[in-house]
């Protein structure tokens, strides 16, 4: 049975974690605060974390985050709402970086064609992620770039 709560988040200090019980063994967990996230099976030289940190850009890799108390790797996250918009690290090391946040926008359907789903032959994307509207938030802003896509509206 799957139990969410929500937590003080152990790299920003911020009250906006939240936490769910995937398995017994496994919690995941999403830092409303900064961003960030982790789960149980986040260790240094896991087969879980070697496999996550392969595909990572470099600025990702950089910012990865140890909690010492719990020996656990945090990351930054993306986030990508088809019709929302997209957040995403974005800088030229760990002390350089901020989160960009773009807003998604309806193809026009002139424009369709420029925009095939490749697993999906004959089909097209309705959104784009529109890089003129790119906004810039701090590291502890991450829930301004989320409300900036407008990610909570009409979630209800």
């Amino acid at each position: 049975m799957n139990k969410d709560e929500m937590i003080v988040c152990p790299k920003s200090k911020g009250n906006a974690c939240y936490v769910t019980e995937i398995t017994k063994d496994i919690k995941q967990y999403f830092s409303f605060s900064c961003g960030y996230w982790s789960n149980s099976l986040m260790k240094e030289n896991s087969d879980f974390y070697n496999e996550q940190i392969s595909s990572l850009p470099e600025i990702y890799k950089d910012l990865a985050w140890k909690d010492e108390e719990t020996d656990l790797i945090w990351l930054p996250t993306t986030i990508n709402i088809e019709d929302k918009g997209m957040i995403f690290a974005n800088g030229s090391s760990a002390d350089n970086w901020k989160w960009a946040a773009v807003k998604a926008v309806e193809i026009k359907e002139e424009e369709k064609e420029k925009y095939p789903i490749k697993t999906k032959p004959g089909q097209f994307y309705k959104y784009r992620m529109d890089m003129s509207t790119m906004k810039i938030f701090d590291e502890n802003d991450f829930i301004e770039a989320l409300d900036y896509i407008q990610a909570f509206k009409n979630q209800l």
